[in-house]
């Protein structure tokens, strides 16, 4: 099936990565060069990451703009439970830094040895987070039992309630803009770091209320929004958990099949029917597509490279997401012109 002389690889980059495939088909790959165009001035893919890049930054500078706010409540009120929850916010803005590097090493050209690229990081990226928000979640529900049986005082209550604003207004900006950049470049990974902050910001809010309960005299307020911070954090675990591995595992969600599909549908000259073998893989933001297409047998090479060649920069206008597209045109003896 492979040997097929129609084989036809497409890639964003079709002198590096294909010059096998050059070779062979020397007489009808050289005008396929030209096809550069559709990317435009700027790679895509360069220009997701890029932004990607620019979501972290700035929110990262968002949450350590709070920290500092909350720091500076803190050392007017001179609270020491304040200074851990602090510590605390610190250490979860830190969930940017492995997210951020693999969005600058994703960016790097594909090489001999790694001919996808490095975009799968930003996925590897997305299970670290995964995994600190279930450390904190762990920790949490830890210290809320803790405090169960032994409930500390809590002094300086109203710096306590304005540090908790503090913290939950900044950490639901940093969340907003994050879910909303990582869902318009695709991106599970920057998702998750959103939904992340969203909790934190929760946390924040759970501080001010438990504040508020051990103000009017409930001792059990603090403890028991600690455990509702626990049941949010696993299930921000669960859902992100679920949509990182099934994309390390090369799942890819319905809707997106489901708008290939259309965008499959709409190109010239091809009907639905005449796609065969499907396959879609996410790698890091940008999604990989295989399919054969059936085509007359008695079109020439250079025919059915200008259909194949059209399917792809059809693909690539309406979907932005697309990444490296491999047809294959396939003789089907049915087909008649």
């Amino acid at each position: 099936m492979t040997q097929l002389p129609t084989s036809i690889l497409t890639d964003d980059v079709p002198q590096i990565t294909q010059p096998k495939v050059k070779q062979h088909h020397h007489h009808h790959h050289h005008h396929h060069d030209g096809h550069t165009h559709t990317h435009g001035i700027i790679d895509p893919e360069i220009a997701s990451s890029e932004r990607g890049i620019w979501a972290v930054k700035w929110s990262l500078v968002g949450l350590l703009i709070t920290a500092v706010l909350q720091a500076i409540v803190f050392w007017l009120s001179g609270s020491v439970a304040l200074l851990a929850d602090l510590i605390h916010n610190i250490g979860d803005a830190m969930t940017a830094v492995p997210l951020g590097v693999a969005f600058l090493v994703s960016r790097r050209k594909p090489t001999a040895r790694f001919s996808y690229g490095f975009a799968r990081l930003e996925d590897l990226a997305g299970v670290m987070i995964v995994v600190i928000v279930l450390l904190s979640a762990m920790i949490t529900a830890y210290e809320s039992v803790d405090r169960f049986y032994h409930p500390q005082p809590l002094h300086h209550l109203g710096a306590l309630a304005i540090a908790a604003i503090v913290g939950f207004i900044g950490n639901e900006i940093v969340a907003v803009f994050r879910i909303r950049v990582g869902r318009e470049i695709n991106s599970a990974a920057l998702v998750a770091d959103g939904y992340h902050a969203l909790a934190d910001g929760l946390v924040s809010l759970a501080v001010l209320l438990s504040a508020v309960g051990v103000w009017l005299g409930y001792s059990w307020a603090d403890p028991v929004m600690g455990l509702v911070i626990t049941l949010v954090l696993l299930k921000i675990v669960w859902e992100s958990g679920q949509t990182i591995f099934s994309r390390l595992l090369d799942g890819v969600e319905p809707e997106i099949l489901e708008s290939l599909n259309h965008a499959v549908s709409h190109v010239a000259e091809i009907d639905p029917n005449s796609i065969a073998n499907l396959r879609t893989r996410w790698l890091g933001h940008r999604l990989h597509v295989e399919m054969d297409i059936m085509l007359p047998p008695t079109l020439s090479l250079q025919e059915s490279q200008g259909i194949t060649n059209t399917i792809e920069e059809q693909l690539k206008a309406q979907l932005s997401y697309i990444g490296l597209i491999v047809l294959r045109a396939v003789p089907d003896s049915q087909l008649k012109i």
